[in-house]
């Protein structure tokens, strides 16, 4: 049968806009429905922000159910809804609820012009310490890596959890993933955004619309360091003897327990050497912690301090002693002359 796609039909009139909400069809075959988890911290918020949007999706025949009690929000068509599309923004709609993005924002998800991604980043780093460093360096200081970010691409960004929320045009969203993921393969975002910068200034040159703009745009090398990890010091560096033969391999567990005669032994009198292993290291524990608390009471060593005397101090002792004598002698002598 030959395709009647463009050939002209009497109903099509110029007065006609196909693109107006009053050109509805009729009610859809069958009932649609998504349905997404929220957090429990987020069950106050949605509770005050829920009238606004089921006002919202109301005016596009969906109707939005918000079970407190599961921890979950739907979205359904209805026999008022027009819009096969309406459904899939619907759910774009509650899954940002759900990932923190605020209601206001979230509900220009339902404008033709605007798309959102959710991107997930928990899995592409396994170290928590190094995904907390990386996921920072998206926020950057005081927000304003995000900032750039956002004037750059067009587009909101909210980081929250293991996931980054985007909501804007679809070639901002493109951008945005690739400097995500990148941030999370250890590529900083500053690099994407001078890159991102002078896209925008070559943007404005009509001259080099057709041109290739490899030659403007910055090229970062990747700094390889030598997988061979050399010490910085060498503690040993006496000359060895050459011996042609290889070290003696360690001794294994079964080893030591043959040497000692552990492994012979049956399985009651091994849980008894155990036990007395265990009642010997807690009386020495006991021990040490009695010397550590008689420390307490041990009275200190007395120190006698001998007095430093000063010169004049010496010169005055020193004449009275010999004042003291010459008394003496002249006591002495008296009597012999009497």
């Amino acid at each position: 049968m030959p395709s009647t796609h463009n050939v002209e039909k009497p109903w099509d009139t110029d007065d006609i806009d196909k693109w107006k909400a009053n050109n509805k069809g009729g009610p859809l075959l069958q009932e649609s429905d998504f349905k997404v988890l929220f957090p429990r911290y987020r069950e106050q918020y949605l509770r005050e922000a829920w009238p606004l949007i089921t006002r919202t999706l109301s005016k596009l025949g969906i109707n939005a159910v918000l079970d407190v009690v599961e921890g979950s929000m739907t979205v359904k068509t209805t026999r008022k809804t027009y819009d096969p599309a309406a459904i899939l923004n619907a759910r774009d709609l509650i899954k940002l609820l759900a990932r923190s993005v605020p209601a206001p924002q979230a509900i220009k998800i339902l404008q033709d012009d605007v798309a959102c991604d959710v991107i997930k980043i928990g899995s592409l780093v396994r170290n928590k310490e190094k995904f907390a460093k990386r996921r920072q360096r998206i926020v950057g200081p005081n927000g304003s890596t995000l900032k750039a970010l956002e004037l750059l691409t067009g587009c909101f960004i909210l980081v929250q959890g293991t996931t980054v929320s985007a909501m804007g045009g679809y070639k901002g969203l493109k951008e945005l993933r690739r400097v995500v993921e990148d941030c999370m393969k250890n590529i900083h975002p500053i690099y994407h955004i001078k890159e991102l910068m002078i896209k925008r200034e070559l943007a404005k040159d009509p001259a080099l619309a057709n041109e290739s703009w490899d030659r403007f745009l910055p090229q970062f090398k990747k700094k390889t360091l030598s997988k061979r990890r050399k010490p910085f010091k060498v503690t040993d560096k006496s000359k060895k003897l050459y011996t042609p033969f290889p070290p003696a391999p360690e001794k294994s567990k079964v080893d030591l327990q043959i040497e000692s005669g552990e492994y012979f032994l049956s399985k009651p009198q091994k849980e008894e050497a155990a036990a007395e292993k265990r009642e010997e290291a807690q009386r020495e524990k006991k021990e040490e912690k009695r010397k550590e608390r008689e420390k307490d009471f041990v009275p200190p060593e007395e120190i006698h301090h001998k007095e430093k005397k000063s010169k004049k101090r010496k010169e005055r002792d020193g004449d009275a002693e010999t004042k003291e004598r010459k008394t003496k002698k002249d006591k002495k002598r008296k009597p012999q002359e009497d």
